[in-house]
């Protein structure tokens, strides 16, 4: 009786007593007298230093803004959770290179057996390696085929590797390793890669026929088409399914002659993507960007660009920064030719400010107490000597309004007394506000800049004048803008660039709408309705055109022009950026309230005469200290001044004209009753209007005197050439 139970239980085991069986047993013998494998990864560890060839940039909210390759030689995607991949495929792939994975661990001696006799004489043992074994060779290089051919040595190490993994690693950690690191086809390696690339889905979606197709490509990556195929619908019979090969075929010439690409999830803030995404080695990387702000930027921008083509406009920038945290919530930068315009960035492009820097020169001013909103600007013809000559000045619209306020002059963007404004200030004074409000490479002395500097002379980026710009939204307190959240870092002391109260009289003087009414009119773009104050800008030759504001909550700048510095053609402040500053603020502003900003302690409200009649008569804010003694109280006027020639001017009297008709029309401004020129200490003669002098060689000293004598200012300037004496 014991016999034929011992004989039943033989026979159940018989399969133990195959040749492949023994020689895998006394491979295995072997195993141990071989040297130990190098200690392998844990599964938290791989999948940890798993490193994507496309990176993702996420929102603030964690929505995907851009999808951006930085590794030429792999597409390797974001690492694929084994719950998240078709059960199709996992059975595909299980059937196709390890039918027993479940139940082995890590070595099917059977297989391993057989594989070892049909190689016995080829000095190499091929084939029978399980799931285990095939990620032990991409955990160690060391283990990895050479030229297609693993040693005897390699084999043994590989085994023991194996081995080591199943007793740490689960099973299914084992197989959702093995999907992410198998390369299945070409440059694609895991198995989000190879689903997206081959077949347009994420892994979750594959079909079975899909899931045969991969799972065949696997023992050969570059196969033909026609090896594929045969392998495919090998599998399939092997497995049981019943799909048609025609089905298998059809996916087959997709996946081998399809497009092969992988189709980004997103693709908008490409430049903040080349910012954040270079050198790093997250998967994903959070910003500080709103998707969907980001999106409705980067479109109105395109779109705002298409009619202003016919104006010789092609390019474009918006920067959108909340004013409390300093955190960019929309970066964005298009121009018409698309194989530049991800690689061209606007927001930090260097271009001349033009009109935007008036703020803070006349912050700089009222910092100063050398302005008041109420102090009066002379807005007539202008000569200044600069080193290459006579600088003159003028306005957008070549008029002149005469006596205005500094609250009309900056509100109404007046160029000549914002240049009186910078004379007064001085121009290393004017260059070190710019410097602290973080405006960079101004690196020259204020004689390289001049007087044009009031005008905007310098070139900024858009990302530096918003952050001027949101100083003043702050209160004067300048700190950085973020794209990333610093994680806790922001600075504890912001930079204090002007005084609460001196930021504040700039912010109301530019959400004046009857200020700005003398250039812009009441009805115009920058009337919001809500509180804002806004400044426009143009360079030189209408090359860059601005629009710069904030609100409460959030400061907005935009550009447009060209990158080539082409200029545009009859584009305005008005008809440029700043139609698009609106709808960016109306966007980001669905409630109305035009509550004015609540005015600090250190300010107080007068009421001024400014010339002569009643009419003039207003209320204005100054900075406490600075106010009339007595209210009401008439500003007075200009004293008599020599408006021309400016001193230090140098003529030359040209040789070709006849003399008679070469003159130096002497002119000044202010009350003239009773004033007399006098040149060279010799009487000229009276100072009602512009007088005609008949250029003298050499050096001289034109006076405006008064009835008495006193002289109430002074000019010098050169001839060279010309006759000896005066005339009219």
């Amino acid at each position: 009786m014991r016999f034929w139970k011992l004989r039943r239980n033989v026979m159940k085991m018989k399969w133990f007593f195959t040749p492949g069986f023994i020689l895998g047993m006394v491979l295995s013998v072997w195993l141990f007298l071989c040297p130990a494998a190098e200690a392998l990864p844990t599964y938290e560890q791989v999948r940890a230093g798993f490193q994507a060839s496309d990176l993702m940039l996420l929102d603030r909210f964690g929505a995907v803004l851009h999808e951006m390759r930085i590794d030429p030689s792999v597409r390797r995607l974001s690492w694929a959770n084994l719950s998240d991949i078709s059960p199709a495929l996992r059975q595909a792939v299980v059937w196709a290179e390890d039918r027993r994975f479940f139940s082995h661990h890590g070595v099917d001696y059977s297989a391993l057996g057989a594989a070892a006799i049909s190689s016995l004489f080829s000095g190499n043992l091929r084939g029978a390696s399980t799931i285990s074994m095939q990620l032990a060779s991409f955990l160690d290089r060391d283990l990895q085929a050479v030229k297609g051919r693993r040693s005897l040595r390699q084999k043994w190490l590989q085994i023991q590797a194996a081995r080591n993994i199943e007793r740490v690693w689960s099973k299914d950690e084992i197989l959702e390793a093995y999907l992410n690191l198998i390369y299945y086809s070409g440059e694609f390696q895991g198995v989000s890669a190879a689903s997206r690339g081959l077949f347009g889905k994420y892994p979750h979606g594959l079909d079975e026929a899909e899931s045969l197709v991969l799972a065949a490509l696997i023992r050969a990556p570059n196969a033909p088409e026609a090896e594929v195929t045969q392998r495919a619908e090998q599998l399939n019979q092997a497995m049981g399914r019943q799909i048609p090969d025609e089905r298998i075929r059809e996916k087959i010439t997709q996946a081998l002659l399809g497009p092969r690409s992988v189709r980004g999830l997103a693709n908008s803030a490409p430049h903040v993507a080349r910012r954040l995404l270079k050198s790093r080695k997250d998967a994903a990387v959070a910003c500080t960007l709103d998707a969907e702000l980001q999106r409705f930027s980067e479109e109105r921008l395109a779109h705002h660009l298409i009619p202003l083509k016919t104006s010789n406009v092609g390019e474009g920038a918006i920067l959108v920064v909340e004013n409390l945290t300093g955190d960019v919530l929309a970066y964005a930068s298009h121009t018409s030719d698309p194989a530049r315009s991800r690689f061209v960035d606007g927001v930090i492009a260097k271009r001349q400010a033009g009109s935007t820097l008036k703020p803070f020169l006349y912050g700089a001013a009222f910092e100063r107490r050398i302005l008041t909103p109420a102090t009066l600007l002379d807005d007539s013809p202008l000569d200044l000597a600069v080193p290459g000559g006579i600088y003159q000045p003028s306005n957008y619209d070549h008029a002149h309004r005469g006596q205005v306020t500094v609250r009309v002059a900056l509100a109404s963007s007046l160029n000549i007394p914002a240049v009186r404004a910078g004379e007064m200030l001085g121009v290393e004074a004017f260059i070190q506000t710019l410097r602290d409000l973080g405006i960079d490479k101004l690196n020259e002395s204020g004689a390289f800049y001049g007087p044009s500097l009031a005008l905007g002379s310098a070139d900024v980026s858009l990302w530096e004048i918003v952050s001027a710009y949101r100083t003043l939204a702050n209160g004067g307190n300048r700190s950085r803008l973020h794209l990333r959240d610093p994680e806790g870092n922001r600075e504890a002391d912001p930079q204090r660039v002007f005084s609460n109260e001196t930021a504040f009289l700039i912010s109301d003087i530019l959400s004046d709408r009857q200020a700005r009414s003398l250039t812009f009119g009441l009805e115009n773009v920058l009337a919001t309705r809500f509180w804002t104050a806004v400044k426009t800008g143009t360079s030189k030759d209408m090359r860059d055109n601005w629009c710069m504001g904030y609100s409460r909550q959030y400061t907005v700048g935009v550009w447009v022009g060209n990158f080539s510095g082409e200029p545009m053609w009859n584009v305005s402040g008005l008809t440029g950026a700043a139609p698009l500053w609106l709808e960016i603020m109306n966007r980001l502003h669905p409630q109305t309230d035009k509550t004015p900003v609540s005015p600090p302690d250190g300010v107080i409200r007068c009421r001024v005469q400014l010339f002569s009649d009643r009419v003039s008569e207003r209320a204005e804010w100054f900075i406490r200290g600075t106010e009339p003694v007595e209210a009401p109280i008439k500003a007075v006027n200009f004293l008599p001044h020599i408006v021309y020639p400016p001193s230090g001017a140098v003529f030359a009297v040209d040789s070709d004209i006849p003399k008679n008709q070469q003159r130096i029309f002497f002119t000044a401004h202010g009350r003239m009753n009773g004033l007399r020129w006098v040149v060279d200490g010799q009487p000229f003669r009276a100072a009602a209007g512009p007088a005609a002098w008949n250029p003298a060689s050499g050096h001289h000293i034109l006076e405006l005197c008064d009835a008495g004598g006193v002289i109430l200012d002074s000019v010098r300037f050169q001839v060279r050439g010309g006759s000896n004496g005066l005339g009219e």
